[in-house]
């Protein structure tokens, strides 16, 4: 046996040692890359399949990524199954199993729920798609939001409206209001009575009817809408309920000059693929690409490729700027530790990007203020942008061919 003498300063040096390697043991793993990004969005229950349209967004993003020299992330997927209580127990599973950044969750009510468990946990959050207004106003230190509230999409969707009523020199003076009773869609409502009156609209609402987001019938609802006989339908809602709302419409020979969607649903492959010709009219007042983007342009060139026959939409848009954000701020941190993320994203400043607007960076609050909405209409089975201006590729159609007149 080989007898090892350690003196006194040996000892303390290596007990220095020791010990800072038991206080740190996270950020000693934290510096081996690549960046674990926890995605949680809503894969199964009646937003699956919004859920998995998000999901193309994160699958196409690792080669676009590679070309402008960004890390290489390690993504984690998590099923919020359309459900507030499963989106916050699956966060806390994807931090347990070591995700270093969550990304998610498309719903509103369920990425609030995500971001108190972040808050709570130290992990950054970048929210791809959410847009109740009180997730970025509780002084959050580890949530940011790339994409507008609820108030900003109505006041960008009411501006963009009265952009289009100038260029087609119409100005309807009634409408009626339909929407999800769900977080997102009592946000919204809230926002429309606040900001009417701000921005002189033209028309009068007749009546507002909300429903269930997971409602299976909406004959009712659409009976009562048409029987106001309003020329306008104002609707906020889901993928699930503008097709039965399109089905009704459709069974009781209702048109209205317009149909104008504050949110998702109407501009999305489902909705073209399973109506058809039915689906063209409605026009959507919605974050999306600036077709005139270059990124915008590579994104939606290698969506294509990825998935023939189908429209890049704003769930793809938005859940690829959140993994930009998170890859973005991972190459400038130069670590995966969570508080030396949350420096790199608030310090973010994108202006290569894909959405309508100067960039992605973040105020105090981690909101991107600078991020606009565009208004689209469906047309021949796809998206075309009629307004704003600067962002726009076609003029709008105005009024709405009949549904009984359609092929």
């Amino acid at each position: 046996m080989t007898r090892i003498r350690i003196n006194r300063r040996q000892l303390l040096a290596g007990s220095a040692v020791g010990a800072a390697t038991l206080a740190a043991p996270a950020l000693v793993r934290a510096q081996n890359g690549p960046l674990k990004v926890g995605v949680l969005l809503p894969r199964s229950g009646f937003e699956a399949a919004i859920g998995q349209d998000c999901q193309r967004g994160v699958d196409i993003a690792p080669p676009i990524f590679k070309s402008l020299g960004l890390p290489e992330l390690t993504i984690m997927n998590g099923d919020t199954a359309s459900n507030v209580d499963v989106a916050r127990e699956h966060a806390e599973k994807l931090i347990s199993d070591g995700a270093q950044l969550l990304v998610g969750a498309f719903d509103s009510g369920q990425t609030t729920a995500i971001a108190q468990v972040a808050e709570q946990k130290g992990i950054p959050l970048v929210i791809n798609i959410a847009g109740a207004p009180a997730i970025t106003e509780q002084g959050y230190k580890f949530v940011f939001r790339n994409f507008p509230t609820a108030i900003t999409i109505t006041a960008d969707g009411f501006a963009n409206q009265k952009e289009i009523f100038s260029i087609v020199g119409v100005e309807p003076k009634t409408a009626v209001f339909m929407r999800v009773n769900d977080t997102y869609g009592t946000a919204m409502s809230k926002g429309v009575a606040a900001l009417m009156p701000k921005f002189n609209m033209p028309y009068k609402i007749l009546e507002e009817i909300s429903y269930d987001p997971a409602a299976r019938d909406l004959s009712v609802e659409v009976a009562k809408a048409k029987a106001t006989n309003a020329e306008v339908l104002l609707v906020v809602g889901r993928l699930n309920d503008a097709l039965l709302m399109t089905r009704e419409l459709i069974k009781q020979r209702w048109t209205p000059e317009a149909i104008l969607s504050m949110g998702p649903g109407w501009y999305e492959d489902q909705y073209f693929k399973t109506l058809g010709k039915m689906s063209d009219g409605p026009i959507s007042f919605v974050p999306w690409f600036d077709p005139n983007k270059k990124l915008a342009q590579t994104l939606e060139a290698a969506f294509v490729k990825a998935y023939p026959g189908s429209n890049m939409n704003t769930n793809q848009v938005f859940t690829f700027e959140a993994l930009l954000v998170a890859a973005d701020a991972y190459k400038r941190a130069g670590s995966t530790d969570p508080k030396a993320l949350v420096d790199a994203i608030r310090k973010t400043d994108i202006t290569d990007n894909v959405s309508v607007g100067p960039g992605i960076a973040f105020n105090a609050k981690g909101q991107n203020d600078k991020v606009k909405d565009s208004a689209i209409q469906n047309r021949g089975g796809k998206a075309v942008t009629i307004a704003p201006k600067e962002a726009a590729n076609a003029k709008p159609e105005w009024p709405m061919k009949p549904y009984q007149n359609r092929a």
